[in-house]
């Protein structure tokens, strides 16, 4: 056989492997339409790569670990999302519970940010043996559909208080307890600046119109001398790998346990499983890979991916990973297969060598994606019903108790246990999954030991 002809072959096997594993013919896909996909989906969804260090720094996580800390655990879960259970859905650190274990764990209830971890960590365990017990599907059908609803929209309303007040637009007030920042000050206005030029690039349908709002504000912050600019390439750029030593197997889990974490660990598991499995379910229907009777194929892989994401993550100084919702940006561009996932993979290593610029980056630049992603959660609202008095108002108690509260813990306790008295008072006890009344007393009993 002449080489032309050898070559061929290869290229014909190499092609087909790739075709049989990821199914590329079946989904009716092409190898450039996946990759293009999967830069699509990276430049939506890369914000989280500087976002996230900087909400874990408040909880005291040294920064560039927290950001080496993000990439590895988004390359690890996406990788596994792509290559086991061949989904184009990429997973990183997910938006509301690094708030969570950032300003309501740590912060708010004072634990050290390895105990914190150390929850991570068990809730990961205990994500992955739901998923392999079948007892995720219980969970799923006992926590009332009004109430995943409202919770998505309570931790939109969380996230975007939190990208107020880091801004500087929304201050705390000793006689209304909030009140209205220095909007003419420098801080709060380059972070207007920022929501401006991110609402207007998000309206023209602009792809990484986050990352490159937060590109902008920073570079309009070292001008002004809000901030300090590069002193050098190095200070951008850097060939080295982020120090990990802080926070590697740093999680405290005889910690956590002896804490006796039991809302910490609940809402770190519940918010996973239900935030996954709406993410997921909206774009694998998207995707055309839910079949005729609404099961997704696969879906159990995927869940498992996203455990063993969140068990990484924690042991690598991160919080509970997500399949993020900006996947959908690269299936509107055709990519119906894991090998999305892996080109997400691809460039969350290639953006290790932005480890110095995160330290560059101030906190007015990253605020406006914070109110932004709350206000795009804000769509789940439409899935409530305002007629029923007994649905209306545990999800008004979830909601705002979140933000008022400043824990998306709490807001959960209010809108489970509002919702089952309600229920059991007004005579509609038919309509309480028995698992509703397991979660329902386990807020009670949480709430009589913490006083």
């Amino acid at each position: 056989m002449s080489e032309a002809g050898r070559q061929g072959t290869a290229e014909d096997t190499g092609s087909s492997l790739l075709d049989r594993w990821f199914e590329l013919s079946e989904r009716g896909t092409t190898l450039r339409t996946e990759l293009v996909a999967g830069l699509t989906t990276f430049m939506t969804m890369a914000y989280i790569i500087f976002v996230n260090p900087q909400i874990l720094s408040d909880a005291g996580i040294p920064e560039q670990a927290a950001f080496g800390a993000t990439i590895y655990a988004s390359v690890i879960a996406s990788t596994l999302m792509g290559i086991w259970a061949n989904f184009p859905v990429a997973t990183a650190p997910g938006m509301g519970l690094n708030a969570f274990f950032a300003y309501t764990v740590v912060q708010g209830q004072g634990l050290s940010w390895q105990t914190a971890l150390g929850a991570v960590f068990i809730s990961g365990i205990a994500f992955f043996i739901l998923t392999v017990t079948g007892i995720r599907e219980l969970m799923i059908d006992g926590v009332p559909a009004v109430l995943r609803s409202a919770i998505a929209v309570g931790i939109g309303l969380f996230i975007a208080f939190i990208g107020l007040k880091n801004a500087g637009i929304v201050v705390s007030d000793e006689t209304n307890f909030v009140a209205l920042g220095n909007l003419v000050s420098a801080g709060p206005l380059l972070a207007l600046l920022g929501l401006l030029v991110a609402s207007f690039l998000l309206a023209r349908g602009v792809k990484g119109a986050f990352i490159f709002s937060i590109l902008i504000t920073t570079i309009v912050s070292m001008i002004v001398g809000f901030s300090a600019a590069p002193a050098s390439v190095s200070d951008v750029f850097s060939f080295s790998l982020p120090d990990m030593s802080e926070t590697f197997l740093a999680m405290d889990i005889p910690g956590a346990l002896a804490y006796g974490l039991l809302s910490v660990l609940f809402t770190f598991t519940v918010v996973e499983v239900f935030d996954n499995l709406a993410t997921f379910i909206g774009l694998t229907k998207r995707a055309g890979l839910m079949d005729d009777n609404g099961k997704i194929p696969n879906i159990n892989r995927a869940f498992a991916a996203d455990a063993v994401g969140t068990l990484s993550s924690a042991a690598l100084g991160s919080t509970a990973m997500n399949a993020y919702i900006e996947n959908a940006t690269g299936i509107e561009e055709g990519g119906r297969t894991g090998i999305q996932a892996l080109v997400v993979a691809f460039f969350f290593l290639l953006a290790l060598m932005f480890a110095p610029f995160v330290g560059l980056i101030p906190a007015q630049a990253t605020a406006p994606v914070l109110v932004l992603v709350g206000a795009l959660m804000l769509s789940e609202i439409r899935h409530i019903s305002f007629v029923d008095y007994t649905d209306v108002i545990p999800a008004f108690l979830t909601m705002f108790m979140m933000p008022l509260t400043f824990s998306i813990a709490e807001g959960l306790a209010f809108g489970f246990v509002s919702y089952t008295l309600l229920k059991l008072l007004t005579g509609r006890a038919k309509q309480i999954h028995w698992v509703t009344y397991i979660i329902s007393a386990a807020f009670v009993v949480n709430f009589i030991l913490l006083g």
